[in-house]
């Protein structure tokens, strides 16, 4: 047992270790100034040591303090009609610990880390889970212990009442998971609580609609019941821990539960082919007149057709609709006219905010891999330089058109909506905002498809496995966001927005062509 102990927390040591190791590698600057043998630099080993220990006590304790305090907030501040606080905190902890026991059960999580230590390293199953699963019930106890206490000190519970809840929710977990191995001896299924059914689903809906809902309406369980029910998981939990102990067939649950996941394979990819397959035509009498890379393109376009543009013609739909409705509102409403027609004027910056919600460039670029980079990025002469840039300007072109449509729409809607509101003195103001709206939709564009091939995150299995291009996405979001904030006459930002598209242009064009053929790759 204590050599099981030792492998298995040196296991997670170590993926996490690696994990962090991977990241910090995958960020442009930092990537220039780390070894190439950065694994094996002992110096970065102990700092990412540092930093697992560290993400190993915020686990145990962060998450939980803020559970509580969210719940702590909703009742102080949420309800207002219902005077009991301990009693409406109490209502809602139970029926989301009832949730978070088949949610959250750690025993039926098919990780990575299950695979490697039971079917890689072939460690005992029984001994694993009795150690994992234990110390993961230790955490939550350990971890809910403190926060319970403070939460029930502000809410005037009892002190025995908070010493018992942080068991009693450990208790309830302990339970479901012991239900699940009766289950699964008598049916033969393996539980699996990445992927639970529709009446699971249906069983949560009500639990979070019967937490949050009925306190609405001034109903809650009465604190004497709930408080009876929080005791009961107690001795409850303790019937599960001596299943739990006592069962023997581990290693064929987790054999099921991989069988149902492959956490190794393409599998996900393959899913992602299937429900696309439902979207891609089959027409075999599809065909194009264009040699090259024009050529698999536009049989790609005609064959994605209903992918790749559905989306962005719904939005357009929407958009026309809206304008159609503001310019209905300002004959209906005529004192709406000078608000928008202000508006319209000073806030173009808001709408770089709208272009990135509608933009369809991370839809187009996985679209682009799991149906056709996937395979080619395996042929060396697809990542030369001069077939990159090609390849690059040709999908430039397609997911330009298609974010253009709704932007199209929106320019053109802005345009007539400033016109029939008052116009402006300066005419150039119609011609700026049309443009400046395509070349946001345009940056959008040109941005995704760069990062897709600067950063190419995706690996065979479909896994964004570079945590610098998630950074950048972040970001982007940030950025966007921050713009709503920002007021400007519409003459100087559209200006500047377009000057900007066409800097930006040119130089992800350069960047694709001098980084691309080392950059764009199958992440491994």
């Amino acid at each position: 047992m204590n050599k099981t102990l030792k492998i298995s927390f040196a296991l997670k040591n170590t993926y996490r270790v690696n994990s962090i190791l991977y990241a910090l590698k995958q960020m442009l600057l930092i990537k220039m100034i780390l070894p190439s043998v950065l694994y094996g630099a002992r110096g970065l080993k102990i700092f990412a040591n540092i930093l697992s220990a560290i993400w190993e006590i915020l686990s145990a304790f962060l998450g939980k303090f803020i559970y509580l305090m969210c719940i702590y907030a909703i009742v102080a501040y949420g309800y207002d009609g219902y005077s009991n606080k301990s009693e409406l905190f109490l209502h809602m902890l139970l029926f989301l610990t009832i949730i978070g026991a088949f949610m959250n059960t750690n025993l039926f999580n098919p990780s990575k880390e299950k695979y490697y230590a039971v079917f890689l390293m072939r460690m005992d199953a029984k001994q694993y889970v009795l150690i994992n699963y234990g110390y993961a019930i230790l955490k939550v106890v350990i971890g809910f212990m403190p926060f319970m206490i403070l939460v029930g000190s502000m809410l005037d519970l009892p002190l025995w009442l908070d010493v018992i809840l942080p068991f009693s929710i450990a208790g309830l977990k302990l339970f479901v998971a012991a239900t699940s191995l009766w289950d699964y001896e008598k049916r033969g299924l393996a539980y699996n609580e990445n992927r639970l059914g529709k009446f699971l689903w249906a069983f949560v809906a009500l639990m979070i609609i019967v937490a949050c809902g009925l306190p609405a309406v001034n109903i809650a369980v009465p604190q004497i019941v709930s408080t009876a029910l929080f005791i009961a998981f107690v001795p409850l939990g303790i019937i599960g821990a001596v299943k739990v102990i006592r069962f023997d067939e581990y290693k064929a649950v987790f054999r099921d539960l991989f069988a149902q996941t492959q956490p190794f394979a393409d599998k996900k990819t393959q899913a992602l082919r299937k429900q696309s397959e439902k979207y891609i035509s089959a027409d075999t009498s599809i065909t194009s007149d264009r040699k090259g890379f024009e050529y698999l393109n536009e049989l790609f376009i005609k064959r994605h057709k209903n992918i790749l543009w559905s989306a962005s013609k719904m939005i357009t739909y929407v958009c026309l609709v809206l304008i159609a409705g503001a310019i209905i509102a300002t004959y209906v409403f005529p004192e709406f006219r000078e608000v928008t027609n202000h508006l319209i004027l000073n806030w173009l910056p808001y709408f770089v905010f709208i272009m990135y919600i509608i933009n369809r460039g991370t839809g187009f670029t996985q679209a682009l891999f799991v149906n056709c980079d996937h395979s080619l990025l395996t042929y060396p002469f697809y990542k030369q330089p001069g077939m990159i840039l090609k390849l690059f300007a040709i999908r430039l072109r397609e997911i330009m058109k298609i974010n253009a449509l709704p932007a199209l729409v929106i320019g053109a809607g802005l345009s007539l909506l400033l016109f029939i509101t008052g116009g402006t003195d300066n005419v150039l103001n119609y011609a700026v905002i049309i443009v400046s709206i395509l070349c946001m939709s345009a940056f959008f564009s040109v941005h995704y498809l760069t990062i897709y091939y600067l950063m190419q995150p995706y690996n065979a299995a479909t896994e964004i496995k570079n945590g610098m291009y998630q950074v950048v996405k972040v970001a982007t979001y940030v950025v966007c966001y921050y713009m709503i904030k920002v007021r400007m006459p519409t003459i100087v930002f559209g200006t500047l927005t377009i000057v900007f598209c066409i800097l930006y242009c040119m130089i992800a064009c350069i960047l694709v062509y001098r980084f691309a053929p080392k950059t764009f790759r199958l992440r491994q």
